[in-house]
């Protein structure tokens, strides 16, 4: 059997199986549409918070980056992880507690305004749609290579499919497709990287194979790895960050953004009570840990097999790693992976010193006297996880659950980030707002058309998306961090915040946050509307693009704080209700006003 017909049978299994659980849990009310009737069990839910929060760019890009960026991209890792522990402690309970649908809802009413509602709505869909972008790019990556199709028609194709379950089973659908995506993305994600492991090191378990002995040459695997890359002009990959503001500034970022993230802090909505959702949380980080204790050796040994698979020589034993690298695989011998990948344009090739070989290397470094001129191999991030059963040769049912794991990472987080979107839209402002007499069948529609309209705008972002998917969704949790993220903690534990705080403090953070991006990624994300190139030498205080979202945190903070003191006290019954969700002690359903 062909590799494209194996690919074929694991993803179109895996899809038979999303839609038929769409066909059985189709949502039939506005509750089930929202948070799927309210009585998710514990365990489902942190399965489906797992498959929620490993997205594209946990599955797909996070390892890539790490892969090219070793230590200094571990802040994916930190962040990620750490925010996660956040939002279950400071957030997911108390915000259970209050019983609502959606994020703008508890806002709307803990800072008793409509106003507040609506410019949370504004914050919830710029930070969701931005993610979803990243989403959309990862799903046609995936797509692009396992159909044999171009990036853009995989990108369709990923899109068609996530407006099936999505639009058909709202929450109740997503919540059991989530669980089946969990169960594909971990075995697709570990099984390779066991392999993998095994082939390098000897030791089947991953987290220990990254500092266990390579088995090529009897090195330690990371000392191995910063040999080879150093060699080929790179930074060594365990090497200490130069600029550790910005590093800080950038996990923090991830980790507060993380906490602000409306799509997750929904999943907790829809179990029955709030110790329900404690076990949730608990339930989930270990889930979510299966794949994250294992990311850094899977980043680890797919960049090894890379610059091995490039420059055989370095793989043994080097005495000599100047005329190891004089040694690159010919062109006309690529591996068939490569093959393969050229043809989806994630791998390109151009021969600078015309001597038929690959050069692969940092070419800001000076190796004239190799006779390079060039980097000639240009590989996108994205690909590592994806192409590594096809790098390290593993059978080819391996990479067609890969194929699949890839594939349901993806479409589990869009689909969540698309339910936001539409709840945001459909719940908070068209019955919150312009409609609050619509019927729960004519909200219902909305909630589907406003998913819909979604779906084909993040499909057309998603062709052009204004960085890795990993770095995307940075950008994503910057905007929830400096927009989201301090609302919802002052009104959880501030009975002084009021209404007109809140308002300007959402309005400074976020507008902060977006020109800062749009000024190096272009304004709206368009190609070429950037005022200043994407460079540390641009960059305010050194300070990224993807680690502005902490500062807009701090404003926001701030500009809340200042209004808030400035003005008059919230009424005594918000204050009381701040004081009862502060405390729970138990919560009823989700309440549908």
């Amino acid at each position: 059997m062909s590799q494209f017909a194996i690919n074929i049978l694991f993803v179109g299994a895996s899809f038979a199986i999303y839609i038929g659980i769409a066909i059985w849990a189709k949502a039939g009310s506005t509750k089930d549409f929202y948070v799927a009737g309210g009585g998710v069990h514990p365990i489902t839910n942190g399965m489906a918070i797992g498959a929620d929060w490993m997205s594209a760019a946990s599955f797909i890009s996070m390892a890539g980056l790490i892969a090219a960026g070793g230590y200094a991209n571990s802040t994916f890792l930190m962040g990620w992880t750490g925010g996660y522990v956040l939002l279950a402690l400071l957030l997911a309970p108390y915000l259970r507690k209050f019983g609502k649908f959606t994020v703008p809802e508890f806002i709307g009413d803990r800072f008793y305004s409509r106003t507040a509602r609506m410019v949370a709505v504004v914050c919830l869909i710029v930070a969701s749609l931005t993610y979803v972008i990243g989403q959309m790019a990862g799903a046609g990556v995936a797509f692009s290579r396992f159909l044999e199709v171009d990036a853009t028609t995989g990108l369709i194709i990923a899109a068609v499919v996530v407006f099936f379950y999505s639009v058909l089973g709202g929450m109740k659908g997503i919540t059991y497709t989530q669980v089946a995506q969990y169960i594909v993305l971990i075995i697709a994600y570990t099984i390779p990287a066991v392999f993998i492991s095994l082939e390098l090191t000897g030791n089947p378990l991953p987290p220990l194979g990254l500092f266990s002995d390579h088995s090529a040459s009897g090195q330690p695997l990371l000392a191995k790895l910063n040999e080879v890359v150093t060699a080929l002009g790179f930074d060594a990959y365990t090497a200490m960050v130069d600029n550790k503001l910005n590093m800080v500034l950038f996990t923090l970022s991830l980790m507060i953004g993380t906490a602000g993230l409306p799509h997750v802090i929904m999943r907790f909505f829809t179990v029955p009570k709030v110790a329900d959702a404690r076990w949730s949380a608990g339930w989930a980080l270990v889930f979510i840990g299966l794949l994250y204790l294992t990311a850094p050796a899977v980043a680890s040994m797919a960049r090894l097999n890379l610059m091995t698979t490039i420059y055989p020589d370095m793989a043994g034993q080097v005495e000599n790693y100047d005329a190891a690298a004089s040694n690159a695989i010919a062109y006309g011998d690529r591996p068939d992976w490569i093959r393969t990948w050229e043809e989806t344009g994630l791998i390109t090739f151009e021969d600078k010193n015309n001597d038929g070989n690959i050069q692969f290397y940092n070419d800001s470094t000076d190796f004239a006297d190799r006779g390079w001129q060039g980097n000639e191999l240009t590989v996108n991030n994205d690909i590592l996880v994806l192409a590594n059963p096809e790098i390290a040769n593993l059978p080819g049912w391996v990479i067609g659950l890969i194929a699949a794991g890839g594939l349901a990472a993806a479409l589990s987080t869009a689909a969540g980030l698309l339910l936001a979107i539409s709840s945001a839209i459909s719940h908070d402002l068209i019955k919150g707002a312009i409609n609050p007499n619509i019927t729960e069948r004519g909200e219902l529609k909305a909630a589907r058309i406003s998913m819909s309209v979604a779906i084909v705008v993040a499909t057309y972002l998603g062709a052009n998306p204004p960085g890795f998917a990993a770095q995307v969704v940075a950008l994503a949790f910057g905007i929830a961090a400096a927009s989201l993220f301090p609302v919802l903690m002052m009104g959880i534990f501030s009975k002084r915040v009021n209404n007109k705080g809140a308002i300007a403090g959402m309005l400074s953070g976020l507008t902060f946050t977006l020109v800062y991006i749009f000024v190096y990624k272009g304004w709206f994300f368009i190609p070429g509307t950037n005022n200043l190139a994407d460079t540390p030498e641009n960059w305010v205080l050194g300070i990224s693009p993807l680690s502005i979202g902490a500062v807009g945190a701090i404003i926001n903070f701030a500009v809340a704080y200042l209004v808030s003191k400035s003005s008059e006290e919230p009424p005594r019954e918000i204050q009381e209700l701040v004081e009862s969700v502060r405390y729970p002690k138990g919560a009823g359903g989700a309440v549908n006003h």
